[in-house]
């Protein structure tokens, strides 16, 4: 799978054990920064990463930050991006079966690199389900967006 993997400084300590677990993994990673642990805006990390899965460069999207709830707020403004963030291995996945979310967004500051690969492993392996009322509850999504 191809992933965009973005952090802003709070996530720059965890995103390098992160990567190397995802291409262990096999997976193609597109490093959206930051690269240091020097402050950063994250809503423009976000832009970086949701860009990459809107235009197909990368089928998900992983961002890092202090609590992922800043990455998910700003993922979340872009049209077609449905981000979560996902601290337990429930609700890694079924936001992905349920929702279709496409970006994972990580609080580094609240879990640890350990934690987090056991949820963005539910998160990477789950598929939307193809039952028609979670079919008909994301296009509704999608239809707000418009």
């Amino acid at each position: 799978m191809r992933i965009a993997l973005g952090n802003d400084h709070c996530g720059y300590p965890m995103k390098g054990e992160i990567m190397a677990w995802l291409e262990s993994m096999g997976h193609e990673v597109e490093d959206c920064g930051c690269h240091s642990d020097q402050p950063v805006d994250f809503p423009d990390i976000a832009k970086q990463v949701c860009s990459a899965v809107t235009e197909q460069r990368a089928d998900r999207g992983i961002m890092l930050c202090g609590t992922g709830v800043g990455a998910a707020i700003a993922a979340n403004k872009i049209r077609g991006i449905r981000a979560a963030v996902c601290h337990d291995y429930h609700s890694a996945h079924q936001c992905v079966e349920h929702d279709d979310v496409n970006v994972a967004c990580i609080g580094a500051q609240i879990i640890g690199p350990w934690l987090a690969k056991d949820i963005l492993g539910a998160f990477l392996s789950a598929e939307f389900s193809t039952e028609a009322h979670f079919r008909r509850r994301v296009q509704k999504l999608s239809e707000m967006e418009k």
